[in-house]
């Protein structure tokens, strides 16, 4: 599994809510921004700013890259995560495990020429002005988050028998065909093609839980009309 990589993780993505540490300040000066409320608990920009680098360094993508819709897109996706955090006090499931966690991190690593030695993999780290076991902490709560969600919404799931020769006979022989490749028999790919529907109606199903969380909660996002970098002062 990748982390949010997918359109099915950019639903749900990528999954961050770290919080700022508050620094001394002088009177009158900004510390952070309120840029949404979730059920009373309070986004800061600076947990939108953690959220946009791990997205960038998990992407191979610079944090520049990011247009506003897709800060935005960020954000909303934050607003997801505290919802489906909520859920998880409630929930029983198989909690990520550190080795998990550092399988999926490896993953990351390869994504940059420079993660090969240690050395190279920290000063990625640094540009992204992130920290390993920062990095370890929000992919354990990504796989956390994922894997409420599976096990809220996977037994609601039925795949026939039809459904999966449908699929097979529709795109994957077409797929194999334009490829070049041998055709392979349905009864070899039948197992895959079923949990590839089966993520697909997973990835429906959150769509619609989560408008429905957001439904029952108060959700306020105060600076979303203006720029990304807007909200409510706190000092």
């Amino acid at each position: 599994m990748r982390i949010l990589l997918a359109k099915s993780s950019a639903v749900l993505g990528s999954i961050v809510l770290l919080c700022a540490v508050a620094l001394p300040a002088t009177a009158g000066q900004v510390i952070d921004r309120i840029v949404a409320t979730v059920n009373g608990h309070i986004i800061l920009q600076s947990d939108w700013n953690d959220a946009l680098r791990y997205e960038a360094l998990l992407s191979a993508r610079s944090i520049s890259d990011f247009n506003d819709q897709e800060r935005r897109d960020v954000l909303d996706r934050l607003i997801d995560q505290e919802l489906l955090a909520e859920q998880m006090k409630s929930a029983s499931f198989p909690h990520a495990s550190e080795a998990e966690a550092t399988d999926e991190v490896t993953a990351a690593r390869k994504l940059y020429p420079q993660g090969a030695t240690d050395d190279g993999w920290r000063a990625v780290l640094d540009k992204f002005g992130l920290t390993e076991k920062a990095l370890l902490s929000h992919v354990r709560e990504q796989i956390d988050l994922m894997r409420l969600v599976d096990a809220h919404l996977r037994p609601a799931v039925q795949i026939d028998s039809k459904s999966v020769e449908a699929y097979y006979r529709e795109k994957f022989v077409p797929q194999l065909k334009q490829s070049g490749a041998d055709e392979v028999p349905l009864e070899d790919v039948s197992a895959k093609i079923r949990e590839l529907l089966t993520q697909e109606k997973v990835n429906e199903l959150m769509v619609s839980w989560l408008q429905s969380l957001r439904s029952e909660s108060k959700v306020s996002v105060p600076g979303m009309e203006g720029s990304p970098g807007e909200g409510v002062q706190t000092r």
